[in-house]
């Protein structure tokens, strides 16, 4: 580090500098002082670590910075609330230089504009590899937050967009340099991967339509679905062909040698959401969701009393593994 940590939090509050909607005190004090809200705090915490999350050398700066702060307020979106403030807590290594820092915050400062939110302290420090751990608090009226523990007998399964480019788009980023990169579809996948997007306003149209259980898709779908039905206590029943996978998935299929359904299933990091809702509200939710931000909501299958299944193209019906990203698997 070319900085002393003096100057390096002098740099920073400079790239975090201005006045936001319920900030009293912000960057630069002991801690930061916020103005309490009317509805309830949702708080959520992520870890990126370097070897494990992200590779330096696949991954700007830049677009750390941004994905680190959106993928947590894809968990504060998931229940239905909207995001307010941030902090930061950050590890070093002692290659890092002040350059590549300033780019990470810089990343953080335009994601924070993009979903309202204010980046309001944190800490630094020294480490072995670099690690960002982004927690962000948000806020929902009282008594409306959306949990998984709520999907009820009956209800459809939906979920938002597409599913299975981010995790082509890390396959992708690994792979030697080639024409796929700088084609359309590449482009698709690796946007998917390093600047993905959290459905903030979504969730909140969801919720209006009586979403009844909600998660985002972060270690994968079928791992996502086992979770939200393990707490709400029942099963799913998912229809593979309704399964939105990523067009961009059709020509990577042979260069990145994967299968699309299985990716949408099992890749993880789409950050859509996932929801239940009673049958006759779906169509509703649809149009809400096509009229107001443009994004799709397929309607995969439903939840049923116990088990999670899958009915391929040809109706025959087979047990739905809950593969996905599991920090802790086991070799």
């Amino acid at each position: 580090m070319d900085l002393t940590e003096d100057e390096l939090l002098a740099a920073i509050r400079k790239v975090l500098s201005g006045t936001a909607p319920g900030v009293v005190v912000g960057v630069g004090d002991d801690a930061a002082v916020v103005e309490a809200g009317s509805g309830e705090q949702v708080l959520t915490t992520d870890m990126l670590v370097e070897g494990v999350h992200f590779d330096r050398g696949l991954s700007s700066a830049r677009d750390l910075g941004y994905k680190a702060i959106v993928v947590n307020v894809s968990d504060v979106a998931a229940m239905a609330a909207s995001p307010r403030f941030a902090l930061v807590s950050l590890a070093l290594p002692p290659d890092t230089d002040a350059a590549w820092t300033m780019e990470l915050f810089g990343g953080m400062r335009a994601a924070c504009d993009e979903y309202a939110l204010s980046l309001i302290g944190g800490d630094l420090n020294r480490g072995e590899v670099a690690v960002v751990s982004i927690t962000v608090v948000g806020e929902v009226a009282p008594g409306r937050a959306v949990l998984r523990s709520g999907a009820k007998i009956g209800d459809r399964v939906v979920v938002t967009g597409s599913l299975g480019a981010a995790a082509a788009g890390l396959l992708l980023a690994k792979s030697p340099p080639g024409r796929a990169v700088g084609s359309d579809w590449g482009r698709e996948l690796l946007a998917a991967q390093f600047r993905p997007v959290a459905r903030v306003g979504e969730a909140q149209t969801l919720a209006q339509a009586g979403a009844t259980a909600m998660t985002d898709i972060s270690d994968g779908l079928a791992k996502d679905l086992g979770r939200l039905c393990a707490e709400s206590r029942v099963g799913a029943r998912v229809d593979l062909g309704r399964i939105p996978v990523a067009e961009s998935l059709g020509p990577a299929a042979e260069v990145l040698d994967l299968d699309p359904l299985e990716t949408a299933l099992s890749g993880g990091e789409d950050y859509e959401l996932l929801a239940t809702i009673a049958p006759s509200a779906v169509e509703g939710a649809r149009a809400e969701l096509r009229e107001r931000f443009r994004v799709t909501l397929a309607d995969i299958g439903a939840i049923i009393e116990e088990g999670l299944c899958a009915v391929d193209r040809d109706g025959r019906e087979f047990p739905l593994e809950p593969k996905g990203w599991d920090h802790f698997e086991r070799p």
